[in-house]
């Protein structure tokens, strides 16, 4: 847009704090606009009172390609000619389906568990993206989740409203509490640890709840006091309700979502791997912007009896020993043997232990004692460990693998 490509304004879809939601409809022909479509949304504010708009714009800036969170295709500064007034506009796709807080109150009830499930994902793996570049949306609502339509026809969700976002663990949270009450996080109203990741799995677990029953996750006990609901958040014993329609893995997915202590809570990445939203026969990696594998997670160590153990290089180096007809070079895994023949196995084969060796035989010493065999001036001629002279310890650095930006 910043082209100065001609566009008319249609109609006024929605009004927030911040801006008010039009229709666009851009002039240009096709070959012109590139990827736009005909119809657009543009978010409208008064130049002078636009930082929010342009901070969503730097934002959605960082997640473009995701088909899960809503497409930004520019923004533009204009003056209204009768009265002089500059504007700031932001151009983002429209949902033809608009909000779900929409879609609930129009049906008068709660969604089917399967749109439920189907939801609850696509949520999930934009989240998963916003949170693997170091943001959190701190305003994850059925109001900010719009209704799209889907690849083969079908409907899905992308996460708008980015207008709060901040990078995750920065100290910018400002004065007050920032949110929707409704669906804010105990540590969000608590305050004191600036943007969190784990709070938008919070405000999940709120927008789920309320997709399966149609009422506030809440429900009706603080709709008269903002303060008292507040206060049963941030430093109540109470937890938000888990509707009864819900299976039992979906009660299950919520109780993952409303763990008091942050550092406890379940992250989207880990949700994802959940029965509630994996189990599903159609899901479409392709439409994942992370690349998840997935599996039904076990409810007890019981459901890990069956879980087949991947086979390392030594493992096929240990079977062609006891078995010499089979090749070392195969790929081809003999059945799974039980616990107690693979320990055998290992016993009779693995080569014995060496324990008469020097500690300059692959051994090092981390710490020793002055009053041993070294003397203080040997130990001090030591170069000190990871770099540090004061302290006695090995650290260890972890090291991670990260997923490169497209």
């Amino acid at each position: 847009m910043g082209r100065g490509m001609a566009w008319r304004r249609g109609a006024v879809v929605g009004r927030g704090s911040f801006a008010t939601v039009s229709l666009a409809y851009i002039q240009e022909p096709s070959g012109w606009r590139g990827n736009i479509p005909d119809v657009v949304a543009v978010k409208t504010a008064v130049l002078s009172r636009s930082d929010v708009l342009r901070h969503e714009r730097s934002v959605l800036a960082e997640f473009q390609g995701c088909p899960q969170i809503v497409r930004c295709f520019g923004d533009e500064v204009a003056v209204d000619e009768s009265t002089g007034v500059e504007s700031y506009n932001l151009f983002l796709e429209y949902a033809a389906g608009g909000s779900l807080y929409e879609a609930i109150r129009r049906s008068g009830r709660g969604l089917g568990e399967a749109t439920v499930r189907r939801y609850a994902r696509s949520i999930l793996r934009g989240l998963e993206y916003v949170h693997a570049r170091g943001y959190a949306h701190c305003d994850i609502k059925l109001h900010n989740i719009l209704v799209t339509g889907g690849d083969g026809g079908g409907d899905d969700v992308v996460i708008a409203d980015f207008g709060l976002a901040k990078k995750v663990g920065a100290d910018n949270a400002g004065p007050g509490i920032s949110g929707t009450p409704l669906y804010m996080a105990p540590e969000a109203v608590a305050g004191g640890t600036g943007a969190a990741a784990a709070a938008d799995v919070w405000s999940l677990g709120c927008a789920v709840a309320e997709m399966s029953s149609g009422r506030p996750a809440w429900g009706q006990r603080f709709i008269n006091s903002w303060g008292s609901l507040l206060f049963a958040i941030g430093f109540g014993e109470e937890s938000p309700e888990i509707p009864a329609e819900l299976s039992a893995e979906g009660r299950d997915f919520l109780n993952r979502c409303f763990v008091k202590d942050p550092a406890r809570r379940w992250t989207a990445k880990m949700l994802l791997q959940h029965a509630f939203v994996a189990e599903d026969e159609d899901v479409d990696a392709n439409r994942s912007c992370i690349q998840t594998e997935y599996f039904q997670s076990p409810r007890s160590i019981f459901g890990l009896s069956e879980w087949p153990s991947p086979r390392s290089p030594s493992d096929r180096m240990i079977r062609s020993k006891s078995n010499p007809t089979k090749s070392t070079e195969t790929d081809e895994d003999p059945p799974l043997t039980s616990p107690a023949d693979r320990v055998k196995e290992i016993a009779e084969t693995a080569p014995p232990p060496n324990w008469a060796g020097s500690p300059s035989d692959g051994w090092i010493n981390v710490r020793s004692s002055a009053s041993g065999d070294q003397s203080e001036q040997e130990q001090q001629q030591q170069p000190p460990l990871c770099g540090s002279s004061s302290s006695p310890f090995v650290s260890f650095r972890s090291v991670q693998s990260t997923t490169e930006d497209n």
